[in-house]
């Protein structure tokens, strides 16, 4: 049996009947779609969403990367299980894509790109938007998003929907490949009819599986556990993807050994976790980076080894430091030379907690009490970033965060990804469920904090959903303000305005470049340089004309009031508090180990000869872990 409809109908209905399942719970893989229509989509996926709107829903957007960035906050929030579909024109609407799609692969999260694309069969050429490559007649602006796709498709035939719509799936639901997966659909592919069997509609169930160790591995895992007496365990993003926390928990707590979380891993643990020592690397916490220095052993769960986790290679400093890493990707597994256990993450976690109690294994109680001690006393330090003494006084930026920690419970969720805040959260925030602390820091990308709060929110609807924002952040992308407004979407937005790139303008201090470029201010009429008054800026005012509920807050206890207020809202609401300008220090601890930013080799102005001379002093002591 057949059934006769266009490229995109077809494409609707297979995609409302596919479904993940993972230790017995299912669900839609792609419940809703996303989409802002041109002449690329209009009339075929646009179409196909009017004939089939009781299988797919839709949601309008303002920008095409935030849209992506919505749908990576939904995924992430579901646990790589569902996700959601996003549709543009062609020309600028799919290359809008390509930021969303880079930050979704690198950061291993599924989302569905439906691009239009020019004509296949030409009749229409050039059409409007069309890059013209006279060396390539098939390229098309598409062609951009290859790179950073996990897999990409140009459907240039009716018939050939069918393999490439059942090849995204599999890698979407694979928790090795996940990432962006892109369809790009000519303009008049997509209003093309065909002959489908029926059997294309029939609902799919994608198992997303959770692969063992090889014996072989473990064995020799168990042995390099058992033979190392200052292990520390370094807990990355898989272990969220993996929803292995508790698993973790169990092992941290049979064997002694410490828990430090990259950024995409913190959470792992509880704050209050006896083995938690908080965020490892440039912007981690003094007793995790202290434990790593001394490891001769490091366990790697489900984590990539990103410069900032490594301090640039730096971090692991003693002489015959050992690497075991549980990865369910062998790429991961081998990194820094290690020995590779690849399996999932909860598999692998419970098979090692399994065999180390049969031996009895624990780390000794010296070693316990050494990171238990150094533990208190970094949580003292956070109390002290924490504390206001003058509640009545412009607050610090850590103790804007000191405000909401008082404030939030376990069901909130905090979402981030660029600034000077990551660096302040990763040290000092005290997580207190395994999905309350959302940094995107694989890409780092600004303005991917409302629209991912949205797709957070759309995913829980009984959260508490915080997008922290500061003001370059903001004005990268605000847009989708309208959408949660339009949408009824209760996130809460904490927008720090601190009038500039305050976190580069640290960086460019410290490597010589004189917070060049990084101050919102009025230039200077005497040299013309960005060092005149603050610019006249008002984001409150901007959020409240895009139709968000704006409270000010210009005192901590005025935030502490704001904060209270925002998150009994059941409207999209906006806290807005001005804090240290960007030429001033945040008041965090500062970096607890060293990144790789590389200071000019020559330069006749002070302030680079000395970050110079600094900067071949940290290099000398980078390691090849070989």
């Amino acid at each position: 049996m057949t059934t006769r409809l266009t490229v995109a109908q077809a494409l609707v209905r297979f995609l409302a009947a596919q479904y993940t399942e993972r230790d017995g719970v299912r669900q839609r893989l792609i419940p809703a779609t996303w989409g802002i229509f041109g002449h690329g989509n209009v009339a075929g996926i646009g179409q196909a969403l009017v004939e089939y709107g009781d299988d797919m829903p839709f949601h309008q957007g303002r920008n095409e990367q935030s849209m992506v960035h919505a749908a990576v906050g939904y995924a992430r929030q579901s646990n790589r299980l569902s996700t959601h579909a996003v549709t543009t024109s062609i020309g600028p609407g799919a290359t809008n894509l390509v930021t969303g799609a880079a930050l979704a692969t690198i950061n291993h999260l599924p989302v569905l790109l439906l691009p239009g694309d020019i004509f296949a069969t030409r009749v229409a050429d050039p059409v409007l938007q069309q890059l013209e490559v006279p060396y390539a007649g098939d390229v098309s602006v598409n062609d951009c998003l290859r790179p950073v796709s996990k897999y990409f498709d140009r459907v240039t035939r009716p018939e050939a929907l069918i393999p490439a719509a059942l090849q995204a799936m599999r890698v979407l639901t694979d928790p090795v490949e996940t990432g962006a997966v892109t369809l790009a659909l000519p303009q008049d592919v997509q209003a093309e009819a065909h002959d489908w069997p029926d059997e294309f509609f029939a609902e799919r169930t994608w198992t997303v599986r959770r692969p063992g160790a090889d014996p072989t591995e473990l064995a020799e895992a168990i042995d390099v556990i058992r033979s190392a007496t200052r292990p520390l365990v370094i807990a990355g993003g898989g272990v969220h993807h993996s929803r292995a926390e508790e698993a973790l928990a169990e092992f941290a707590s049979a064997t002694g050994i410490p828990v430090a979380s990259t950024q995409a891993g913190k959470g792992s643990l509880r704050h209050d976790h006896p083995q938690d020592v908080g965020g490892v690397g440039h912007t981690g916490t003094a007793t995790a980076n202290e434990l790593a220095r001394q490891a001769d052993l490091v366990i790697g769960v489900g984590t990539r080894y990103t410069d900032f986790t490594t301090a640039s290679g730096t971090l692991f400093e003693k002489q015959g430091v050992r690497f075991l890493n549980l990865n369910i990707a062998p790429y991961d597994g081998h990194k820094l030379a290690g020995l590779p256990l690849v399996a999932d993450a909860r598999s692998g976690l419970t098979e090692l907690t399994e065999a180390l109690r049969l031996h009895a294994h624990r780390v000794t109680s010296v070693y316990v009490d050494e990171y238990t001690v150094d533990k208190e006393r970094w949580e003292q330090r956070v109390d002290a970033c924490y504390e206001a003494d003058e509640p009545d006084v412009r607050p610090t930026q850590p103790q804007v965060l000191g405000a909401l920690d008082a404030l939030v419970d376990e069901s909130d969720v905090i979402i981030n990804a660029a600034g000077s805040l990551p660096g302040d959260l990763h040290k000092l925030w005290r997580a207190r469920s395994r999905d309350q602390y959302h940094l995107e820091y694989g890409y780092s990308c600004m303005g991917y904090e409302i629209p991912a709060a949205i797709g957070v929110k759309m995913a829980a609807p009984d959260r508490n959903v915080w997008a922290l924002v500061g003001d370059g952040t903001y004005l990268m992308m605000p847009t989708e303000i309208v959408t949660a407004v339009q949408e009824g979407v209760a996130i809460k937005m904490l927008l720090i305005q601190n009038h500039g790139y305050a976190s580069i303008g640290g960086l460019s201090e410290t490597v010589g470049g004189e917070r060049f470029g990084t101050a919102y201010r009025h230039r200077s009429p005497s040299d013309g340089s960005y060092t005149g008054a603050p610019l006249p800026v008002n984001l409150a005012a901007n959020a409240a004309s895009l139709g968000m509920r704006v409270l000010r807050a210009k005192t901590v206890r005025d935030l502490r009031v704001a904060l209270e207020e925002a998150r009994a809202a059941d409207t999209p609401t906006c806290v807005c508090v001005e804090t240290e300008t960007a030429d001033t220090v945040s008041g965090a601890p500062p970096a607890q180990a060293w990144w790789d930013v590389p200071v000019a080799e020559t330069a006749t102005r002070a302030s680079a000869v000395k970050a110079r001379e600094l900067y071949e002093r940290h290099v000398s002591t980078r390691r090849r872990h070989l």
